[in-house]
């Protein structure tokens, strides 16, 4: 064996709001929202810096167009304030409306006029009044524009429909920069593509924003997504943010478990806390800062709990899933012998038992029926019980 390869959901525990730094080109403060007697936001923060990318993730209905519709201009929050450049645009009586917020928006579907060609519909997005040249200077700028999301010029006679998925979303992102927004807004622009387009088109229009250094906030219901894509990720539920972060942080220290589970599969455990040491049925696993003593939840990725040949735990492979590159393994994990003699599960002798998911490259190591040593790698993340 050889080692592996690197319902409704709780009330969040709100984490702080992430305070404005010096470069700060957007703040939102305290904002909420309700539509009708639904409350939809309630009471968000959220700081996002100058040219830097944020992603806000979170399930379906938990806000997060909401949000955007709130910074585009498109809808008014019911209580709290939108600042852009320092600049109030929402709230304490002031109303700035969309056409003069300097932001572009590219919609879930692009949102392209099917009537006009691709030139025409990227041309729709110009400030005819500052070309100079004319008809000339329009075409030249569309060209630009066409370049700078990596398409052909001969598309800007093609219609909309003659065009794939990526190309479409790349024409939207071309007419968004068209009017040389200072801030982007994505609604979940990739979401209708099949996997390889999307990764490859969100990549495109990643490179693209940061080259033009265009503030931009991404939102999608896509962890995967959103940690790729952002160096600030926005975790919202229930109309709330409950958690701001670098990615690795956010994916890494979840704040609650319930974080921690829509981000990616987690491993949870039992555990007793002493100290920064949580002893579980994967042995005694370090924990950085600890919430709590005593009876904890402990939290680690599948990544971190790899199969070794020297690996103190032992567990019996229940079923496998091929993915090609790695296969996820259902193990179970042995009972501790001292439990096997009669001894009383407490926190010196975990129960053990327990079905726990892990990830590996070779599917021929892991097979149903084989007993697999492991070995976990790295500190764990602890959660106060019912928390």
């Amino acid at each position: 064996m050889t080692e592996q390869a690197p319902t409704r959901l709780p009330e969040p525990r709100i984490s702080a709001s992430v305070e404005p730094t010096t470069n700060s080109h957007l703040v939102i403060d305290s904002v909420t929202k309700n539509f009708g007697s639904q409350a939809v936001l309630q009471g968000v923060n959220l700081s996002v810096a100058q040219g830097g990318t944020t992603a806000i993730v979170g399930p379906s209905g938990s806000g997060k167009t909401t949000l955007l519709r709130l910074i585009a201009g498109f809808e008014h929050p019911g209580t709290g304030t939108i600042e852009l450049n320092r600049k109030t645009v929402a709230g304490d009586g002031v109303w700035i409306p969309a056409h003069k917020r300097q932001v572009g928006y590219v919609a879930q579907d692009g949102a392209l006029f099917p009537h006009l060609t691709v030139g025409q519909n990227i041309a729709f997005g110009l400030d005819h009044g500052k070309l100079a040249g004319g008809r000339k200077g329009v075409a030249a700028r569309v060209g630009e524009l066409l370049d700078m999301v990596s398409l052909d010029a001969s598309m800007a006679k093609r219609r909309p429909h003659q065009l794939s998925g990526g190309q479409q979303q790349r024409v939207a992102l071309a007419r968004a920069l068209a009017r040389e927004p200072e801030l982007m807004l994505l609604d979940e622009p990739f979401s209708a593509l099949d996997a390889g387009l999307r990764v490859a088109t969100r990549r495109a229009v990643a490179k693209v924003l940061n080259e033009a250094g265009v503030t931009t906030i991404l939102v999608t219901h896509d962890q995967a997504e959103a940690l790729s894509f952002a160096d600030q990720v926005a975790v919202m539920r229930d109309g709330k943010l409950a958690q701001i972060g670098n990615p690795f942080v956010v994916y890494t220290r979840p704040t609650d478990r319930a974080t921690a589970e829509f981000l990616g599969d987690a491993v949870i455990l039992d555990a007793w806390m002493e100290g920064s040491l949580a002893t579980c049925s994967l042995g005694g696993i370090p924990v950085r800062r600890p919430p709590a003593q005593g009876l904890v939840q402990l939290m680690l990725r599948p990544e971190q709990i790899r199969i070794a040949e020297d690996g103190p735990i032992r567990g019996v492979v229940v079923d496998t899933d091929y993915f090609g590159p790695e296969t996820t393994v259902r193990l179970q994990l042995a009972i501790p012998p001292e439990l096997a003699a009669g001894a009383k599960a407490d926190h010196r002798y975990p129960g053990g038992g327990e079905i726990i998911t892990i990830r590996h490259w070779n599917a021929s190591i892991a097979r149903p029926g084989m007993e697999l040593c492991l070995r976990v790698v790295g500190e764990a993340v602890a959660f106060p019980v019912g928390g």
